[in-house]
């Protein structure tokens, strides 16, 4: 099953797009702009009603992150409730894509825990390296 949904925030209120889809037993998103607190209550919707959608108790999610111009200090406490949540939705993995940078290291940092139960994120800077670690642990993104 693979959903999509684009959404391009572009109200003079809200900053930042996103693209957001299910594929396989993973939620995978692409992120774009500097984005503010609007813009991230938007994802954190979008993503909840994908994450109603999934049939697996056990999935993960792959983000692709080097488009991303980091945000407001607002939008931090969105997507960190939204991890919380997700975690307690059954997200088991999180794989950032993204060149190393140090500032959306610590960003990330500070919105995402990194070990949490059976919840693990990491990192990456090639998109196949971040799938091979989440298809080693089962979760597959089905082609096309």
């Amino acid at each position: 099953m693979t959903t999509a949904v684009k959404r391009s925030v572009s109200s003079h209120h809200q900053h930042g797009e996103f693209e957001l889809s299910i594929q396989g037993n993973v939620i995978v998103a692409d992120i774009h702009g500097s984005w503010n607190a609007q813009a991230a209550k938007a994802f954190d919707v979008e993503f909840r009603q994908l994450v109603q959608q999934l049939s697996q108790k056990s999935w993960a999610h792959l983000a692709y992150l080097d488009n991303w111009e980091l945000g407001t200090s607002e939008m931090v406490a969105v997507i960190e409730e939204l991890g919380v949540w997700c975690i307690e939705q059954g997200m088991k993995r999180a794989a950032h894509v993204y060149q190393p940078s140090h500032f959306k290291s610590l960003l990330l940092d500070d919105m995402v825990v990194e070990q949490q139960g059976e919840f693990q994120r990491r990192s990456f800077a090639e998109a196949d390296q971040a799938i091979a670690w989440l298809a080693a642990d089962g979760y597959l993104l089905n082609e096309g």
